[in-house]
């Protein structure tokens, strides 16, 4: 099982560098889990740029469960701002980056993501 951030199904659905290793985690897996914060913020940004049917045809593919958010992954999402956020710690997480962190830890399972933040952090990298 993995945990998918925003980071990398943007990164697939634009083309960016390092999509195709992205692939190839997510196929060398046979479970993939998101954040109903992740999927948020990914449809939000792909609505700003343009990327609509892009992203949209790419769940469809992947077709990952998406972890829905209660009292406590919301509270364990605010902790982890608070331990790695933007203007707190060298890692800088946003707000949607802490959905993400937060699944991948609830679930024991690495994180697959791009750039360099989550790695400033204790989650395991899915690559």
């Amino acid at each position: 099982m993995i945990c998918l951030d925003s980071s990398a199904l943007l990164a697939i659905a634009m083309g960016e560098p390092g999509w195709e290793r992205c692939m190839d985690a997510i196929h060398a897996e046979r479970e993939l889990i998101m954040s109903a914060g992740t999927l948020t913020e990914v449809l939000i940004v792909a609505a700003r740029r343009g990327l609509e049917e892009e992203v949209e045809a790419l769940l469809t593919g992947l077709n990952p469960q998406v972890v829905a958010l209660a009292r406590d992954s919301a509270t364990a999402a605010a902790a982890a701002y608070r331990r790695w956020g933007k203007g707190l710690h060298p890692a800088g997480l946003n707000y949607g980056d802490c959905f993400a962190y937060e699944a991948a830890q609830r679930h024991g399972c690495p994180l697959l993501y791009v750039g360099d933040d989550f790695s400033k952090t204790d989650v395991v990298s899915a690559l």
